[in-house]
């Protein structure tokens, strides 16, 4: 079966620092991009970042980058998150998924074809 499990979410003021875990399971990692997408209260699921485990090539949305940084541990078919300079309006159920690797006018795509649980993130003002 397969699936990607969210992990190491928390309640954080802001400013402050939280690392988002995402086991992978059931599909040959190296084929695939793995994501964080979170969805805040009353708005639409949004994808943050993406990653292809076989190159380290990455995407962030803009409102996230110089402050998350996306990583992978392919021994482990692990994909971190890093969340620094946290801010309120980063509160958010966020989860991970996966989809086949697939690059579109040069940029990697994230998708959620394959997912799990969400973990929550809140930032206090």
């Amino acid at each position: 079966r397969c699936s990607c499990r969210a992990s190491g979410g928390g309640l954080v003021q802001a400013g402050g620092s939280l690392k988002l875990s995402c086991v992978a399971s059931g599909f040959t990692f190296l084929d695939f991009s793995i994501g964080w997408f979170r969805q805040a209260p009353g708005k639409e699921r949004e994808p943050v970042s993406c990653i292809s485990p076989s190159d380290r090539t990455t995407y962030y949305t803009d409102s996230v980058k110089d402050r998350f940084t996306i990583s992978t541990d392919n021994t482990k078919r692990t994909v971190y998150l890093q969340m620094n300079n946290l801010e309120p309006e980063d509160t958010a159920v966020y989860y991970c998924a996966a989809r086949p690797l697939l690059f579109q006018f040069g940029k990697l795509v994230c998708g959620m074809d394959y997912g799990g649980k969400g973990t929550q993130v809140t930032v206090s003002s």
